[in-house]
């Protein structure tokens, strides 16, 4: 049974087993999406040390899926970086993505990697601090960012003992994990896919190992100096916003200017913070005192789309009109209530070693004087100093330069990485294809059955057929923002 099975799935698949490899440690599996799609693919991983800076380090595991080329004549693995930093490559394949990942295989063996402290490659305990915050008082932003860094430094202490080294988890060491992906699959060079933080390790990759890399297809771009955002750009993102709103008559009728109704609702909780009661599972609530900070935390998560930015406006109009309801079903989704400040290792520890550099600090904490969100983007900002050894510098920061043909997607309406931001970001690279696609936010892989989204789709397949440069630009629908 097993056997007609996996006959089935070859067919369904487009894979030829006859030239199928498979290397040293893997298995074969089949990959279940959550859309109901199934391939057949090969889990693998392999060892590397954790800090490459210590000659006794421990070595931690490096997992992956591979999905087998559909083309015997493709011998370029392509590897997928998630974003995050944090997020797992193999669980990515198994939503929206997935499809495209079925396509990528016309091109090379499709590697969904879970880079390290990722996934299936976490070893590393979640710390949870002995830190809770009591939402039900009245916080200052200055508590709040300490109450922050204490716990980091409870969890410092605690990974120490568990035998985590967090000085291992920086870019450069993601980089180096790469090249020993590229040499467990006897491969000359690998081509890198990436999104967001995943982007960040790509152009990494390529400032210095530009000559193991084949292609790169990068989307929502984010520099190697651009890990803390400028707050000035948010600013500018919400132009860009407010422009397209002013596209739809009911929306602009609704929301004639977002950056005054956006510092009214500030203005007003900054004054006066609001107490709610919000419903818990058994019928009693619990006290949450909403803060300016809260909203400006929440707004930072909510902008990075258009569709969660339409969902971020209606909560600013409803607590202007004083209706609550909105803003109390948020908190109740998405609130941890009573629990611990907690942290990952690799997240907290890439974004720390990333950094941002002593002239654009001095930068952000000017512009967060006055921006909207004033520096809530990146909470990475708060905690440089509890672990300021682990910063890479400034040499690590500059742009890379590079020949490698490189495919750009940048999203007009991505409240994260922003278009100013990425066009600096990819300056350096001589064999740049631009697409600029009006209306995206920041989630740019997705299958859609719309003719538009499919010809994103069909410029990434027409890039990795031929490495001419193309640049173009690329509208796709945007959301009504006056529909709830």
């Amino acid at each position: 049974m097993k056997i007609i099975l996996v006959s089935i799935f070859v067919l369904l698949t487009g894979i030829n087993m006859a030239f199928s490899k498979t290397y040293k440690g893997e298995k074969e599996i089949i990959f279940e999406a959550k859309n109901g799609q199934s391939s057949i693919a090969f889990e693998g991983s392999f060892m590397v040390p954790e800090n490459r800076n210590k000659k006794d380090s421990r070595m931690i595991p490096i997992n992956y899926v591979r999905f087998p080329a559909t083309d015997k004549n493709a011998s370029v693995p392509i590897v997928y970086l998630s974003g995050g930093p944090g997020g797992s490559g193999i669980q990515t394949a198994k939503y929206r993505r997935f499809p495209l990942f079925m396509k990528m295989r016309e091109f090379g063996d499709v590697i969904a990697l879970d880079q390290r402290g990722t996934g299936a490659s976490d070893i590393n305990p979640r710390c949870n601090s002995n830190i809770v915050i009591d939402q039900s008082k009245i916080i200052s932003d200055e508590k709040h960012v300490e109450l922050h860094q204490n716990a980091l430094k409870e969890c410092l202490v605690y990974w120490e003992s568990e035998g985590v080294d967090v000085m291992g988890y920086t870019t450069n060491e993601s980089v180096k994990d790469l090249v020993a992906l590229r040499k467990h699959f006897n491969a000359d060079k690998i081509s890198l896919w990436g999104i967001s933080y995943g982007s960040h390790l790509a152009l990494a990759a390529m400032k210095s190992i530009s000559d193991q890399l084949d292609k790169v297809i990068i989307a929502s771009a984010e520099g190697l100096s651009q890990t803390v955002k400028l707050p000035a750009r948010t600013d500018a993102y919400f132009d860009r916003l407010q422009s397209a709103i002013n596209t739809q008559e009911k929306s602009k009728a609704m929301f004639p200017d977002i950056k005054a109704l956006i510092k009214r609702v500030h203005a007003k909780v900054d004054q006066q913070p609001i107490e709610l009661q919000i419903p818990m599972s058994d019928d009693e609530t619990y006290t949450f005192m909403l803060h300016r900070r809260n909203l400006q935390e929440f707004s930072s998560g909510l902008i990075s789309d258009p569709i969660r930015a339409k969902m971020m406006l209606h909560l600013y109009l409803a607590i202007d009109y004083n209706m609550l309801e909105p803003i109390i079903d948020v908190i109740k989704k998405y609130n941890r209530h009573n629990t611990p400040i907690s942290y990952r290792a690799m997240p907290i520890a890439m974004d720390l070693a990333s950094g941002m550099g002593t002239e654009k600090r001095q930068m952000i904490e000017e512009q967060a004087k006055s921006g909207l969100l004033k520096d809530y983007l990146n909470f990475s900002y708060h905690l440089t100093d509890v672990l300021p050894v682990i910063d890479l510098g400034d040499e690590f920061r500059k742009k890379p330069k590079s020949a490698v043909p490189t495919l750009l997607l940048t999203g007009t309406l991505d409240g994260r990485t922003y278009i100013k931001s990425q066009q600096e970001a990819v300056s350096g690279l001589s064999h740049l294809s631009a697409v600029l696609i009006n209306n995206a936010g920041h989630n740019l892989f997705m299958k859609s059955d719309s003719e538009i989204w499919t010809e994103v789709e069909q410029t990434i397949v027409e890039f990795m057929q031929s490495k001419k440069t193309v640049n173009k630009t690329i509208t796709v629908p945007l959301p009504d923002f006056s529909e709830m």
